[in-house]
């Protein structure tokens, strides 16, 4: 449902939150490592996130990327915003153009169920409480290698 630039993303920003309760500011490089991302393709990413101002970044000695302290929860729908627009919660199932109530393709009812639940969750969900879940144990980063 996502694009892999927002998918990264999500996971980018969850990763410096973490990092920043830990009182680190991490680099491109180690978000890439750690997001499971290539690095150039990351570094485009927090660049977009940090000049729409969901994210800070400093260079040089203790630089890296960050939360100001004034920044409050960041809601999972800004992130979809800023990256793909809100496209994703209008856009068929079917990927037909006029695809609506009164014009429903065949999966128009059972889409549009599944296109709200997510509206609903994203719209709920922040980059903080993610993170508290994976540090709490309720959740991971990261895909386990086994």
């Amino acid at each position: 449902m996502l694009a892999k630039s927002t998918e990264y993303a999500i996971r980018a920003l969850v990763y410096v939150q973490l990092k920043n309760w830990e009182g680190k500011r991490p680099g491109v490089v180690e978000i890439a490592r750690e997001i499971e991302a290539p690095e150039a393709f990351s570094a485009k990413i927090l660049q977009t996130l940090t000049r729409h101002q969901l994210l800070d970044s400093a260079k040089g000695r203790g630089g890296g990327f960050f939360f100001n302290d004034e920044q409050t929860e960041l809601s999972l729908y800004k992130i979809i915003h800023v990256m793909e627009g809100d496209g994703c919660f209008h856009r068929c199932g079917f990927g037909l153009k006029s695809c609506n109530n009164n014009n429903p393709c065949p999966l128009h009812d059972q889409y549009k169920v599944v296109r709200d639940s997510f509206y609903d969750i994203v719209r709920k969900e922040s980059i903080q409480s993610l993170s508290e879940k994976i540090k709490k144990g309720e959740a991971v980063l990261k895909r386990s290698i086994t």
